[in-house]
């Protein structure tokens, strides 16, 4: 009878595990977690330590195709986040790229348009159409009207916090920082008409401060370098996204989401 009982016991626990037990005690489906990812560049060489070959984004998509991941635009996330009655498919993903830089439209947009899903970019505007190493405003346009681009803001020029707040003020600060997001907010809004209420903190530096100051800038959602998976009881303004290096090959891709280190099994009707 003990052997039996603690066998319900195990078999109980993996389940409320598995699909999570309501207070009515209505066995029900387990809140997704949300990978966040956050790419910079893209090339056929890893030119640099942000820098992901094209030969390892395709084998991550391949990886979110075999594991059964849904790619979801990140919008539908922060709507989620929002609203306790709002639902995200199993497995959620979520590509977000910062920064501008002239290898999204050179390299990662074929992709997107083959494979149609959603990438937010969070850019900085004093680079676009400015620096050699950035988009145009023209290109930046252009990929909003894929339809698959979402346009948001990653501050004016990318300062570094820390620094600033060194070398400055608190009151000084404080509007040096309302500078870079409202400043941001408005050259976006006027160069693309996108609509702009999210926030990509550069470097991943936040703090209290920061976080009222978005919220008094009227950003709803931003987001960090923290290397977890997004839930319900994240932080809005400052969600936490893995930031995305050549050396996440297949597998410790794989590793990075939580999949176990064995394949996929394939689906039924794909077997050799």
């Amino acid at each position: 009878m003990c052997g039996k009982f603690m066998l319900c016991v195990v078999l109980a626990a993996l389940c409320g595990h598995a699909w999570g037990t309501g207070t009515d005690g209505v066995t029900q489906h387990a809140q997704p977690r949300v990978a966040i990812l956050v790419y910079h560049r893209f090339s056929e060489t890893a030119d640099d330590s942000m820098t992901v070959r094209m030969s390892t984004f395709e084998a991550q998509l391949q990886v979110l195709h075999e594991r059964g991941y849904h790619i979801v635009p990140l919008r539908e996330v922060v709507d989620w986040l929002r609203d306790p009655n709002a639902t995200l498919p199993q497995k959620p993903v979520v590509i977000t790229v910062d920064d501008g830089h002239r290898s999204v439209f050179e390299k990662l947009r074929p992709i997107v348009l083959r494979d149609r899903f959603p990438v937010t970019l969070f850019i900085y505007p004093s680079a676009i159409s400015n620096a050699s190493y950035a988009l145009t405003w023209e290109q930046l346009r252009t990929l909003k009207q894929t339809g698959l681009f979402d346009i948001q803001s990653h501050t004016y020029w990318h300062p570094n916090f820390k620094v600033e707040r060194k070398r400055r003020t608190a009151e000084d600060f404080q509007q040096f920082v309302r500078t870079q997001l409202d400043n941001s907010r408005r050259r976006l809004v006027a160069q693309t008409g996108a609509s702009i209420d999210m926030l990509a903190w550069p470097y991943g530096i936040y703090d209290d401060e920061l976080l009222a100051l978005a919220a008094e800038e009227h950003y709803v959602a931003a987001f960090t370098l923290d290397a977890r998976k997004a839930d319900r009881h994240a932080s809005l303004l400052a969600l936490p996204r893995f930031l995305m290096i050549d050396a996440y090959g297949a597998r410790a891709f794989a590793r990075l989401l939580g999949e176990p280190d064995t394949p996929p099994i394939p689906a039924a009707g794909n077997t050799p």
